[in-house]
């Protein structure tokens, strides 16, 4: 999902890009018309990466220029106006599981990630070599051939809402845009959109209004900033045609475009903004690099802003130092997410299989099938773990590019579901207590009630877990322990050396049992300290280090 951009050589210093947007207004899309690929140009100087990196930062700077006026509010386009008017959301603290998905134009081939677009230009040669067998060589069929084929002939949003609900999510992020450049919505700013092509449809609007029938929160995630130098150059391809050189970015990236391109990046997640009001704009930036600042937070800005008007809490949710305030700490997959308790909430986006798109293999009679599912139990385990350490899970389902969901990841959705009927006291609506965990003993507290989820049914059926030890610290006297899905108190024992339960014979569910215990004397819960992405420990790429 992440992409690091390649240097790319282009001769424009900073000098040359400043006086360049003092000369020309920016074109429309439609008026810009490429050099086609036949049209002789002199290989340009390779600048330094100093030189690269101040260009790109006076390309920001311009674009900024031309962006609409900050909306009335109490929020500035500072990092320290942003810190001091942002709030974690109630709603992200207390629903702790969400659902995003990978569902695009790369959903079509289903092959390889969906990083296929850069795959099948060169950028691997075994995808490469994949798509000319099956649909020719992409000098013949491009990218752009698929649109037709992204049909989303079976999509039935409400469909899908109400199975995200029953899968127990919280809050559904809308898949935007990814790298490619393909919009899923009915955009007015990028041409090249659902609604124009493929299905017709306003996939992000269609999907939001259902989700928001059945009363969860919604969010658009964006992952379309790394979109100007992601795809590699093959010459003689449809890159180079002008009717879709703006569609792939490849025909010119000069500092010029670089500006129209971060112009038109910041004014889609506006008109995302004003169209429909996301509780959550998520990003895929990472690291420390600094020059999209000035237009990060005239963005984050105007969303805030919005919100305030609306009377809603929002966040956006981006990786590493990306936004040095206002944020939601992401972490990309489950295997980066902190393991320790923190002070901040987050959410570690986590792919239900191993790739983040839909993608087919063939099964050992030579089907294709798609990719091996995570298990519910695994699932859930990442589950309790995030919210015992403070933190949430954000869980990423791969659509099919006809808009089913494969049974396969709605049975595990399912799953979920049906043990979140059983223990979702133990996680909505919780606070993180003292310590996260004991082994694989994991606590949660919610008012004067302490849980506490044991991934694995105890031997002989009696748990002991000695964090809960009569002791000074554990102020109060345990009278009652319950397990969520049985009926009636558990028998238990306390003394110096830990609190012990006999679990009954039957289990409620099939993985992870929560104990209710009652009589503790618990502290209040902590306050959301919104996150300090510059005060975590990091690479010298700015990527967080747990």
């Amino acid at each position: 999902m992440k992409f690091t951009p390649s240097q790319h050589p282009r001769s424009t210093t900073l000098f040359r890009t400043l006086l360049l947007a003092l000369a020309i207004l920016p074109l429309p899309a439609s008026a810009q018309v490429p050099l086609p690929s036949s049209t002789p140009a002199a290989a340009p100087a390779t600048p330094s990466p100093q030189q690269d990196r101040a260009g790109r930062a006076a390309a920001v700077a311009v674009a900024v220029t031309h962006l609409p006026p900050n909306p009335s509010g109490p929020v500035q386009p500072t990092w320290d106006s942003i810190r001091a008017n942002y709030k974690d959301p109630d709603w992200f603290r207390d629903g702790k599981f969400g659902i995003m998905m990978h569902w695009g134009i790369y959903s079509v081939p289903a092959h390889g990630s969906e990083w296929y677009v850069r795959y099948m230009y060169g950028g691997n040669k075994g995808v490469m070599q994949w798509h000319t067998e099956h649909f020719g060589p992409p000098q013949k069929f491009g990218y752009k051939d698929f649109f037709p084929m992204f049909t989303a002939a079976k999509w039935d949003p409400d469909a899908w809402a109400r199975l995200f609900k029953a899968a127990g999510a919280k809050y559904v992020i809308a898949s935007g845009e990814h790298h490619d450049g393909f919009s899923n919505w009915k955009s007015d700013i990028n041409p090249f959109n659902s609604f124009n092509y493929g299905p017709h449809r306003d996939l992000v609007g269609e999907l939001t209004a259902a989700v928001r029938k059945v009363g969860l929160k919604t969010g658009v995630a964006n992952h379309s900033n790394a979109h100007f130098d992601f795809i590699p150059a093959l010459p003689g391809s449809d890159e180079f045609d002008p009717k879709w050189a703006a569609f792939y970015s490849v025909a010119d990236r000069g500092d010029a475009a670089y500006t129209k391109f971060v112009e038109t990046w910041a004014t889609k997640n506006m008109e995302l903004i004003d169209k429909y009001q996301p509780d959550m704009l998520w990003f895929d930036f990472n690291g420390s690099d600094r020059s999209w600042d000035p237009v990060k937070v005239r963005l984050a800005a105007y969303y805030y802003n919005r919100a305030v008007a609306w009377g809603k809490q929002v966040a956006i949710s981006s990786k590493g130092q990306s936004f040095l305030a206002g944020v939601l700490m992401d972490y990309e997959r489950e295997g980066r997410a902190p393991k320790h308790l923190t002070d901040y909430t987050w959410q570690p986006d986590d792919p239900i299989a191993d790739k983040f798109g839909y993608v087919e293999v063939p099964d050992a009679n030579g089907n294709m099938v798609g990719l091996p599912l995570k298990s519910p139990a695994g699932i859930v385990g990442n589950l309790v773990t995030n919210v015992s350490r403070n933190g949430n899970l954000l869980l990423n389902i791969s659509p099919k590019a006809d808009g089913t969901i494969p049974d396969a990841q709605q049975q595990v959705l399912l799953a979920i579901g049906k043990w979140l009927d059983v223990n979702g006291d133990a996680i909505y609506g919780t606070r993180p207590w003292k310590i996260s965990e004991e082994g694989r003993v994991h606590f949660t507290t919610k008012d004067e009630t302490l849980y506490a989820i044991s991934l694995d049914w105890p031997a002989n059926n009696e748990l002991v877990i000695r964090a809960l030890a009569e002791s000074p610290e554990n102020e109060g006297k345990i009278d009652r322990v319950e397990l969520l899905g049985h009926d009636g108190p558990l028998q238990f024992t306390r003394d110096a050396t830990g609190l012990k339960v006999q679990f009954p014979p039957a289990k409620p569910c099939d993985y992870a049992y929560s104990l209710k215990i009652s009589g503790l004397k618990l502290p209040p819960p902590a306050p959301s300290t919104p996150v300090n992405p510059a005060a975590l420990p990091s690479d010298a790429t700015g990527i967080i280090r747990q």
